[in-house]
C-alpha cells in the first residue's frame, strides 16, 4: 500500500473547519520575547518549592499543567494541594499568542500529531511544569474530609518545583503492584504521597458516585506507527492513574468555580445538562432487566452501571459508549457574578470551571485570569457578556477539533482497511440524524457510515455491519448493515 500522508489531511481538516493549523509570525516572535522577559512577579507570591510535587501524566506528553502534593490530618481528613501552571503571566492578554489561542481555544490532538494551542516555546517549555524546572503556578490548597467532602479551599500563587515527572503507566502498574517506579528511590517521600493521593482520589469518587456521579470505562483509539509507518489503531484505555488525576482534577475545577462565585466574579463553567435521550437509556436498561425512573435520576443509573459492570466486565466499555453517546456532549457557559447553580450531570458536580489546563484550553486560561484578578483584588478581566461570546465560540470550536481529530483518525483508519473490503465487523451506533448514521467497530477501533441499510437504527443500537469501501484521502469508511 502506497503510505498515506496524515499531516497534509489534518492540514487541511483544521483549515475546513476554521482551526488555525500554524502560527502567525507575529506570535512565534511574542513567545521568544517571553523568553527574555521571563514571567511577571508582581504580588503576593509563596515559596513552595521545599515540597513533594510530582506531576502524572502521559508518557510523551510535554506540556505539563499541574502538579500536586497532600497531606494527612488527623481523623482521616487530608490536605491537598494542586498547582496549576500560570500560563497568563507570559501570555499577554491581547497579544498575539492570545489571539492564536482564543481563535483555536484548543490544542488538537490528532493520529497526524498535536496542534498546540499555544506556541511550543510557552507550552511545552516556559509554562510547562517541568521536573527540576522553578515555575509559577496558582495553587487550589483544598481541605478533603475523611469521607471525601471538600470542605474548605483557597487559592494563591506560588512558586513551586516538580520533583518527579511521573507515567500513568507506571503508577498504575505500581498501584496495582505490577511494576516499578525507579523516582522511589531519588524522591524522599514520594511513595507515601502517591499512596495518600490513591486514597484520596478514592474518597472523592465515592463522594461523587453517592450524588450520582458516572462511573464509566471509556477508550480512545491511540495510533500505533513502527519506524514511522502507520500499522494499527489500538484501544487507550483508562487505568487507575487516569482516575486518580480526574478526581483531583474534578476537586480542584470546583474549587476554582467556587471562589470567583464567592468574590462576586463572573466565570466560565463547563456544563452537561440533564440527558435529552434520557428515554433510550431506560429503554436500555429495561433490556437488562433494570427498571429506570421515567425522569432523568444520575444515582439510579449509576448503580445500573455498577451492577452491569460487575455482571458483564467483558461488555462493560460497549455500554459505557452507549451511555455516554445518548448524555450528549458538554458546553461551555457564562456565569453571572457570584452565580451558582450550574452543574455537570455526568459528574455529579455543581458550580463546575475549567481551570486545570491552561497550555491547553482557552477556558482555563481565562478562569486563571479571572482567578488571579480576584486574588489581587483588580476588576474582572472579562463582562459577563465577553464570557458569553467566550463561551460560545469556545464550545464551537471545540466540537470543530473533535470533528478534525475524527477526521484524521478516519483517514488512518480507512489506510489500515483497505485490505480488509467484505469483512464483517461487531458495531454500536454512535448518531443517528437526517445527515448520516454512524458506527463504532471495536477492532480496529474506528468509526465510519453505514450507507445501507440503516433505516429505523438509533443510538446504542448493537449490529453486524460488513466494510463496503474506503476513501483515505476522503476519511470515508462505509459500511452496510448486515444483522442486528
Amino acid at each position: 500500500m502506497d503510505p498515506i500522508d496524515l499531516h497534509q489531511i489534518a492540514l487541511e481538516a483544521m483549515r475546513s473547519r476554521g482551526l488555525l493549523p500554524a502560527f502567525m509570525p507575529q506570535a512565534l516572535q511574542e513567545a521568544e520575547a517571553a523568553r527574555r522577559t521571563g514571567p511577571e512577579r508582581r504580588g503576593d507570591i509563596r515559596d513552595l518549592r521545599r515540597l513533594t510535587w510530582f506531576s502524572i501524566d502521559n508518557d510523551d506528553t510535554r506540556d505539563l499543567d499541574q502538579l500536586s502534593v497532600a497531606q494527612a490530618l488527623p481523623g482521616g481528613a487530608a490536605r491537598l494541594l494542586v498547582a496549576v501552571a500560570d500560563v497568563d503571566c507570559m501570555v499577554r492578554p491581547g497579544g498575539a499568542v492570545d489571539e492564536h489561542a482564543a481563535a483555536n481555544t484548543t490544542s488538537v490532538y490528532t493520529a497526524a500529531g498535536v496542534f498546540p494551542m499555544l506556541p511550543e516555546v510557552l507550552s511545552t517549555d516556559l509554562t510547562s511544569l517541568h521536573e527540576g524546572q522553578e515555575r509559577l503556578a496558582v495553587v487550589v490548597d483544598m481541605h478533603v474530609e475523611a469521607d471525601g467532602t471538600v470542605s474548605s479551599s483557597e487559592l494563591y500563587r506560588a512558586v513551586v518545583l516538580n520533583q518527579a515527572k511521573l507515567t500513568y503507566d507506571g503508577v498504575s502498574a505500581w498501584l496495582d503492584g505490577a511494576g516499578k517506579l525507579p523516582q522511589l528511590r531519588s524522591v524522599n517521600g514520594l511513595e507515601e504521597q502517591l499512596r495518600l493521593h490513591d486514597a484520596l482520589a478514592g474518597r472523592l469518587r465515592e463522594w461523587r458516585q453517592s450524588r450520582g456521579a458516572l462511573n464509566v470505562k471509556t477508550t480512545a483509539a491511540r495510533p500505533v506507527f513502527e519506524n514511522g509507518q502507520l500499522v494499527d489503531l489500538r484501544p487507550d484505555e483508562k487505568n487507575r492513574a487516569k482516575d486518580l488525576i480526574a478526581d483531583l482534577m474534578i476537586a480542584t475545577n470546583g474549587a476554582a468555580a467556587r471562589f470567583l462565585a464567592d468574590q462576586g466574579f463572573p466565570s466560565l463553567r463547563r456544563l452537561l445538562e440533564v440527558p435529552r435521550r434520557w428515554d433510550r437509556i431506560v429503554a436500555l436498561a429495561a433490556d437488562a432487566g433494570v427498571q429506570l425512573p421515567a425522569t432523568a435520576d444520575p444515582v439510579a443509573l449509576d448503580h445500573f452501571l455498577q451492577s452491569r459492570r460487575r455482571a458483564d466486565p467483558e461488555g462493560f466499555a460497549d455500554l459505557s459508549l452507549k451511555i455516554v453517546k445518548m448524555l450528549g456532549s458538554g458546553e461551555y457557559a457564562a456565569a453571572p457574578p457570584g452565580s451558582r447553580g450550574l452543574g455537570h450531570f455526568g459528574l455529579a458536580v455543581i458550580d463546575y470551571a475549567h481551570s486545570t489546563a491552561p497550555n491547553r484550553r482557552f477556558p482555563d486560561l481565562v478562569t486563571q485570569r479571572l482567578i488571579k484578578a480576584a486574588l489581587a483584588g483588580d476588576a474582572p478581566p472579562y463582562s459577563a457578556d465577553a464570557l458569553a461570546e467566550i463561551a460560545k465560540h469556545c464550545t464551537l470550536q471545540e466540537d470543530n477539533a473533535s470533528k478534525v481529530e475524527r477526521t484524521v483518525l478516519k483517514a488512518a483508519g480507512a489506510w489500515l482497511m483497505q485490505d480488509r473490503i467484505g469483512e464483517t465487523f461487531d458495531a454500536i451506533v454512535t448518531g443517528a440524524a437526517p445527515k448520516g448514521t454512524f458506527v463504532r467497530i471495536g477492532r480496529p477501533q474506528l468509526e465510519g457510515r453505514v450507507v445501507r441499510g440503516f433505516e429505523g437504527l438509533d443510538v446504542g443500537d448493537n449490529l453486524r455491519v460488513r466494510l463496503v469501501s474506503v476513501d483515505a484521502a476522503r476519511s470515508f469508511i462505509d459500511f452496510e448493515a448486515v444483522s442486528r
